[in-house]
């Protein structure tokens, strides 16, 4: 491997000769090989892979020369490209074996050393600590130069991850260093037009999805494509992760509706692939598991916790529909099938109480303290997100679950408007949302287990709440306070491991 000094770097403002795009799919994993196939239009599809243990979406790609194949995770949340190294002990025999892939630079003759500063942590307790390098990087037949990625040379994670957000969230700027990171290589390189990707993660249980860069699919989603800005860091007061304004959510079932309230409304949130789950203020938590029946148990010895459910109850046909930038944002349906995760590896089942008898799963939206909270992955499959780094929005639409045609629309330059869409015409004057406590007229029809279908993303506008008198039913009950970012924890080795905010890294 050979050494420079500088960090490998290109000019931001590229002319880009022809409109093209990269298309990555998503697949769920049945011990097969990934598969790689070219358009007939000349862009590149490659199969990733949902991995539902390791809680998060996975992508097959390739380092070096000769090229080395890694399975690298996807993350909207975080900014950098890592790689295990081979000669961490994580991926030695006797340790957990890096079963995705490892990379060895030593044998790679493109492989250049730019320094030793490589370091991130992320607040689950794990870190990857080593080398930046530069070297190829391929995603399906797209080969790109002098790409810098994060060498893992000490590291307790068996697994890499292709970080596609914003320059200024690399784990570099702790050492005052900047690079072209992945998506900027594509425009310099003159694979795509304009910073900007959409990303498609289809069902919870569906067999395929995908990430394009450089365009939109008008096939993947129902309704208008409604764009809202991106929120400035309050502290850095730069753009540095996906913030938008979540501005309502409203519990729909077949007994009612509610219009749910909190303090924090408007409400900073992060749009994470990284994040398994979603995370909102403590206020607005507590109202969801109200709805829904969730019984926060502790599960740590430190009292730390989660919101668990019935199982059955991911047949329900109730959803909550998530409201960004005002009257006339766009409005994203969730539905209970999207948000009952498995908590367990084996079936274990609740031992007592209301749901005694019924298989324990785990509830996809948590309550975290915070400046701003996160929609993972129990939000975005049920939404079309289009990041657009370059005019800093994001557009969103219901999403078409399995959807099978494919309209493929790229952006036709640098800076572009993203295409199909329209801008939220309200979203610089958004109120502070409902200020009394919900009805809870949603309860009882999400209680009842005969009321059962397949839940649907569709975009409407802003609902109201619904009237009534409260009803009657489980409820959260008395809950203990909200994980704090230094509680989050991995819950134990029986459990299926989920990913929390890859983008949400501590600096060392």
């Amino acid at each position: 491997m050979r050494n420079v000094a500088t960090f490998a770097t290109s000019s931001l403002l590229a002319s880009v000769a022809s409109a093209q795009i990269v298309q990555w799919g998503i697949e769920k994993r049945d011990n097969s090989v990934p598969k790689l196939t070219r358009r007939a239009d000349g862009t590149v599809v490659e199969v990733i892979t949902n991995e539902k243990t390791r809680g998060g979406y996975f992508a097959s790609c390739s380092v070096g020369t000769p090229a080395q194949k890694v399975t690298l995770q996807l993350d909207t949340g975080s900014s950098d490209i890592w790689v295990p190294s081979t000669d961490s002990s994580v991926c030695e025999p006797q340790g957990q074996g890096c079963t995705f892939g490892s990379f060895d630079a030593d044998k790679s003759s493109t492989a250049v050393l730019i320094n030793q500063d490589f370091e991130i942590a992320y607040v689950d307790g794990s870190s990857s600590r080593g080398d930046y390098i530069a070297d190829t990087f391929a995603i399906g037949d797209a080969k790109l130069t002098n790409v810098t990625l994060g060498l893992g040379l000490e590291t307790d994670i068996a697994y890499g991850l292709v970080g596609v957000g914003y320059a200024l969230n690399e784990a570099s700027v702790q050492n005052n260093q900047i690079y072209a990171n992945l998506p900027i290589v594509m425009v310099n390189e003159g694979i795509i037009n304009t910073n900007a990707y959409s990303l498609w993660l289809n069902d919870l249980g569906a067999s395929t999805g995908n990430i394009l860069f450089g365009g939109i699919d008008t096939d993947k989603y129902t309704g208008d494509l409604i764009r809202v800005n991106v929120q400035q860091d309050p502290q850095t007061e730069r753009f540095t992760s996906f913030i938008v304004q979540l501005t309502s959510l409203e519990a729909h079932s077949s007994s009612g509706e509610d219009a749910l309230s909190s303090t924090s409304f408007p409400v900073p949130v992060v749009l994470d692939s990284g994040t398994t789950f979603s995370y909102l203020p403590q206020d607005l938590a507590l109202e969801v598991w109200k709805e829904v029946g969730a019984e926060y148990t502790v599960v740590s010895n430190d009292g730390t916790g989660a919101p668990l459910i019935p199982c059955s109850l991911a047949n329900n046909n109730g959803y909550f529909a998530f409201g960004f930038g005002g009257t006339g944002g766009p409005v994203i349906k969730v539905g209970m099938d999207e948000l009952v995760s498995p908590l367990f590896t084996q079936d274990v089942k609740f031992t007592s109480g209301t749901y005694k008898g019924e298989s324990i799963c785990q509830f996809g939206i948590q309550n975290l303290t915070g400046s701003h909270f996160l929609l993972g992955d129990t939000f975005l499959r049920s939404a079309y997100v289009v990041y657009d780094l370059v005019n800093n929005e994001i557009a969103l639409a219901p999403t078409d679950f399995n959807a099978t045609s494919s309209n493929v629309v790229p952006f036709p330059s640098q800076s572009a408007t993203i295409p199909s869409s329209t801008a939220a015409p309200s979203q610089d004057s958004v109120g502070t949302g409902p200020s009394s406590d919900p009805d809870y007229n949603a309860q009882k029809g999400f209680m009842d287990l005969s009321s059962t279908g397949s839940s649907s993303s569709g975009s409407s506008g802003s609902s109201s709440s619904g009237s009534g008198s409260s009803s009657g039913g489980n409820s959260a009950g008395s809950l203990p306070p909200a994980l704090d970012f230094t509680q989050i924890i991995v819950m134990g080795a029986s459990m299926g491991l989920m990913m929390f905010g890859g983008g949400m890294f501590l600096l060392f």
